[in-house]
Formats: structure tokens, C-alpha cells, sequence
């Protein structure tokens, strides 16, 4: 059985959060990079497997997938893992992949591209995300002060999401010292077995 291939670039969150998922998973992935400066996401054979062309994609056989949370979401139903045990659960977890892509990511993703200089804005830009991204971690901070993981006592696809939105937060000057319960989460997630930082899990070159 072929492993499946992961496509994206390594400074990106979503395609992280699919590589993080693979790795705590336990499932070896090929990987292929995808030039975004260069403009490979828009070509015709990148756009013949991501229709929208972003990043991350995952071919696994025949199947094509684009999304993050539709990937994840995937990965935990073909492996098994990750995706809630009951109805409720796996509806949790879909509430909080919903969630962190309006809520949190935008707004964590964006200042940081402004501090990494991919984005320009002005200060009031900046201070408007930053402000909705504090109002989603004041949400975050609350519902880690009744569970040790978001849906329950162990970590899920749901984790890895949000995870991988919060884990770029110094990346965006945003201060996480107002919320010692997402930090002491943060720690939990990392200490799980598989947990790599982005760096770590995707290459800067396609890797088999």
C-alpha cells in the first residue's frame, strides 16, 4: 500500500496541521514542496489536485483532498484515531475544526504574515486581527479550564487544528502569557508521541 503524499510549504499552518496529524498518527507520508512564490499552486497539474489552488493537498490512491480540517478530518476516520468516540465527540470536533478556521486562524495567520513581511498592512490592520485573535483565545482559555483537551480527556484531530493556529502566535507578537491554561495545553499536545514542530515535520524539499 503506497504511502499518501502531502502537498504544501513548510512555513505553511494549514499544511502543517496535516503533517502533524500524519506524524502523531504514526504514518509515514511522501511529501512534495509547492513553490507558492513561484506560483506553482496555479498551475494546471497543481490545480488538476488542489482545484482551489492552495496548499495543503494529500493524494492518497486515487483520492485527491484539499482543506485542512476536510484532511484531518479524513486521516481520522481512515486510520482510526484522533476523531472522537461517540457521535457527540466526532460533532465536537467538527464544531471546534469549524470554529478555528473563521475564528482563529485568520487572525493568527494574517499578523504574522505582517511580521514576517509576506503581507503588508498598516499598524490598525495588524491591531484588528491581533484583537480577534485574543478574543479567540480568551474562548480557548475557557474551555481548557473544563477538559484537558478540547473534546474531552484525550487529544484529537480538533487539538491538532487549533494547535497549529496557536503555535505560530509568537510568530505574530501575540502574547500568550494572558492564558496559562492554552499554554500548559500546548504542553500536553507536545508531549504527545509523534508531536514535531513545523520545522521539523515538513521538509524544504520533497522529501519520499
Amino acid at each position: 500500500m503506497s504511502k499518501p503524499t502531502l502537498y504544501g510549504i513548510w512555513l505553511s499552518g494549514p499544511t502543517y496541521k496535516a503533517g502533524l496529524a500524519l506524524s502523531l498518527m504514526g504514518q509515514p507520508f511522501a511529501y512534495k514542496h509547492v513553490d507558492l512564490r513561484a506560483g506553482a499552486h496555479k498551475q494546471p497539474e497543481y490545480l488538476a489536485i488542489n482545484r482551489f489552488g492552495q496548499v495543503p493537498a494529500l493524494v492518497d490512491g486515487d483520492l485527491k483532498l484539499c482543506q485542512s480540517g476536510s484532511i484531518l478530518l479524513y486521516l481520522a476516520d481512515k486510520f482510526g484515531k484522533m476523531g472522537g468516540k461517540t457521535p457527540e465527540e466526532k460533532a465536537r470536533v467538527r464544531e471546534w475544526l469549524f470554529w478555528e478556521f473563521d475564528k482563529l486562524a485568520p487572525n493568527v495567520y494574517r499578523p504574522r504574515a505582517i511580521k514576517r513581511g509576506f503581507m503588508k498592512a498598516d499598524d490598525s490592520v495588524y491591531q484588528l486581527y491581533t484583537g480577534l485573535a485574543n478574543d479567540g483565545l480568551k474562548v480557548l482559555e475557557a474551555s481548557l479550564g473544563k477538559s484537558a483537551f478540547l473534546v474531552g480527556n484525550e487529544a484529537t484531530v480538533a487539538d491538532v487544528a487549533v494547535y497549529g493556529d496557536v503555535s505560530y502566535a509568537g510568530e505574530a507578537a501575540i502574547d500568550l502569557a494572558p492564558y496559562p491554561g492554552v499554554k500548559a495545553w500546548m504542553e500536553r499536545v507536545e508531549k504527545l508521541p509523534g508531536f514535531k514542530k513545523y520545522e521539523d515535520v515538513l521538509p524544504k524539499q520533497d522529501a519520499a
